[in-house]
């Protein structure tokens, strides 16, 4: 008798956690250049946490922490020692813009490091056992 209520039970918690650590937004964060090459543009933010950046106030430094751009060594320079780039961050409707101090370079890569968008693992990430404990940031390099 009991091993046919806990069967069943067995298998609809591991559903019910299966569920529970998937997103609810599929689409990977986009990072790119803006049309005329002067910002870089983050586009498809899970709405909740953009919700609750647009409500952050003026001088929080939650942003910065969340986004870094890197100036970084090339195969065409390799004499540009890496470093951080200087800017500011605006919240939009619907994305997020990093403007910098100093016009990006053409030529140049600048390496993105974000925590938008991440988490600690998908249903895929938990089927092969690959969950960590820490939330991986997110990485992509550009050139201007």
């Amino acid at each position: 008798m009991i091993k046919y209520f806990v069967q069943p039970t067995g298998v609809f918690f591991l559903v019910v956690l299966l569920f529970a650590c998937s997103s609810t937004n599929n689409k990977p964060l986009l990072i790119g250049f803006s049309a005329d090459s002067s910002a870089i543009v983050f586009n498809d933010i899970d709405q909740a946490g953009l919700l609750q950046l647009q409500n952050l106030e003026g001088n929080d430094t939650t942003l910065n922490s969340l986004v870094s751009v890197l100036q970084t060594p090339s195969e065409r320079d390799s004499t540009i020692k890496e470093s951080p780039v200087d800017g500011k961050i605006l919240v939009t409707d619907s994305c997020i813009v990093f403007t910098p101090s100093v016009p990006f370079l053409k030529g140049r890569d600048y390496l993105v490091i974000t925590h938008l968008n991440t988490r600690f693992g998908s249903i895929k990430d938990l089927l092969k056992d690959e969950v960590v404990n820490r939330v991986r940031p997110q990485q992509q390099l550009l050139t201007r």
